[in-house]
């Protein structure tokens, strides 16, 4: 994965660094008397995976304290009998007046085709607070005793960017609570989760993530909570894995300014990385700002969903931020959240012209051609979310933005024909960090169901693995410490087992065997079902 895609025979390390890559003879040569061989039998090595955009530990939360609601394809609850029993479960073994959390929840993908109703969610439990956040994290449903206990009543007015949901008769809140500020805590990673949990949740992440390759990760919506937890770990203590962590823009200037300002951590494999903002929603919630109206709109009074913020609010946060030498990551899935993104970075680069700035689009989903000419010209580069043609790429091109629209979502050959360095993300927990299948999304664009998406989209398996190592490290300046194997840089590897160079369709044969982090193996493989 260096600039000449080099393909050497051999790679010497010592300690956690790689020291030399060449010919096996070379190799030989250069390595001391007490040096251990290790001959792959004919498997393949290439750097380890990067995760460019997540929310690391996330899954790991999911996986030990809270209720999974995935639908098919990422899970098996069908419907919302099936969410409802989960919930029940998990009520006869809580105690009462303690929260229930159900997640993953995707009301495109359930048989009813809608989010759980408050009076369903009731029906559960009054004893206890529920909350059902969707798959997204852009919205969710409370039951009654939740919305006591967040204070929220028929009077709460909606905030900007946010809506509390009523009954257009009576008035009467129906539980939903759509945008990120008026989830509020409910919205944060951290939601009932305690200092000692936590780690527990990180552990559990962590070794999910190693055993698919992945040895650097991302936490993309670190708010002052968050930050402090990272914060918490001493110098001296290695977590097993290393970490970017984005604060959220509303903490700057303070957060870099002033008595208590933070300038990083005391560990060291925790980074403080670009500034977080957000344009627009999600795509299954039609939030997601788009320039014409869905295909089969389900929102009413607003048929092409909606930004978060005002443009002139956007474009006033990117300035300060730009101003501040701040690296930007923007969530904007929508094509018109895009515009809003590119209006903003194109007027702080007008009045402050910065050479090397990176600042991100995240999703990307639905970028045109005028706007790949326009990041080019501006210096941006984006990240995809490659995913959705898997997951959701039926639905996008039955119900969100129909044939024409949906065949062109995430695309990357248009990015490469433009000359845009762009990474590929699953945006985890979203979807599983699977760098593999990842992959195979970009190289193959099938749909869950098999389905072909513009075959004119595709791009190499070379450019995918790429888009999860390399470049991925060098999207958030990261690429002379890791991404590629080259002397000096980290011996963060991943061993797989076969070429996934050769037949691109059998990409989703291929799985880790070993992963190697700071030269020691960190994963060996063992008979999975996880794949």
């Amino acid at each position: 994965m260096d600039a000449q895609d080099s393909m050497p025979e051999a790679v010497l390390t010592e300690g956690e660094t790689i020291t030399a890559v060449g010919s096996e003879s070379d190799m030989r040569t250069q390595m001391p008397a007490d040096t251990v061989l290790e001959d792959l039998q004919g498997q393949t090595m290439i750097p380890a995976f990067i995760d460019p955009h997540g929310h690391f530990p996330d899954s790991g939360f999911i996986k030990l304290f809270r209720v999974n609601l995935s639908a098919p394809p990422l899970g098996t609850c069908k419907d919302m009998d099936t969410a409802l029993l989960r919930l029940r479960d998990r009520a006869k073994t809580t105690p009462s007046g303690e929260w229930i959390m159900g997640v993953c929840f995707d009301n495109t993908a359930v048989a009813e085709s809608r989010m759980p109703t408050r009076a369903e969610l009731d029906s559960v439990s009054r004893d206890h607070p529920i909350w059902v956040i969707h798959a997204s994290g852009h919205n969710g449903v409370a039951n009654s005793n939740a919305l006591a206990k967040q204070g929220i009543t028929e009077a709460t007015p909606d905030p900007v960017g946010g809506r509390f949901g009523r009954d257009p008769a009576t008035g009467t809140l129906t539980g939903l609570i759509e945008g990120l500020s008026a989830m509020g805590p409910l919205g944060d990673t951290t939601f009932l989760i305690d200092e000692i949990q936590f780690w527990q949740g990180f552990a559990t992440a962590r070794d999910e993530y190693l055993s698919f390759g992945v040895t650097y990760g991302q936490n993309a919506w670190a708010n002052a909570d968050l930050l402090a937890r990272f914060s918490s770990l001493p110098a001296d203590q290695d977590p097993g894995f290393d970490l970017m962590i984005l604060p959220i823009a509303e903490l700057e200037p303070s957060l870099s300014q002033g008595s208590d300002a933070m300038d990083g951590f005391a560990n060291p494999h925790f980074t403080l990385g670009p500034r977080k903002l957000f344009a627009d929603g999600a795509f299954q919630l039609q939030t997601a700002y788009l320039r014409t109206d869905y295909h089969c709109p389900s929102v009413p009074n607003a048929p092409r969903g909606q930004p978060y913020t005002s443009a002139a609010e956007l474009t006033a946060q990117v300035q300060v931020l730009h101003d501040m030498g701040f690296q930007i990551h923007c969530h904007c899935n929508g094509d018109a959240g895009a515009d809003l993104f590119l209006d903003a970075v194109e007027a702080a680069q007008t009045i402050n012209p910065r050479e090397d700035h990176r600042h991100t689009i995240i999703h990307g989903q639905l970028l045109h051609d005028d706007q790949f000419e326009r990041i080019a010209r501006l210096g941006v580069t984006v990240s995809f979310f490659s995913a959705h043609i898997y997951y959701w790429g039926d639905r996008h091109r039955d119900t969100f933005l129909g044939p024409d629209r949906a065949a062109r979502i995430s695309a990357a050959g248009s990015a490469q024909r433009y000359g845009v360095r762009f990474t590929l993300h699953n945006d985890a927990s979203v979807t599983p960090t699977r760098p593999i299948h990842l992959a195979h999304c970009a190289v193959n664009r099938l749909t869950a169901t098999g389905a072909l998406l513009d075959a004119d989209q595709k791009i190499s398996v070379l450019s995918a693995l790429r888009a999860q190592t390399i470049d991925a490290a060098w999207q958030v300046f990261q690429e002379d410490k890791r991404g590629s194997i080259e002397a000096g840089k980290l011996a963060d590897l991943v061993i797989l087992s076969r070429d996934p160079l050769e037949v691109p369709t059998r990409l989703p044969e291929t799985t880790v065997v070993k992963t190697i982090r700071r030269g020691k193996v960190v994963f060996q493989h063992a008979a999975r079902t996880d794949v």
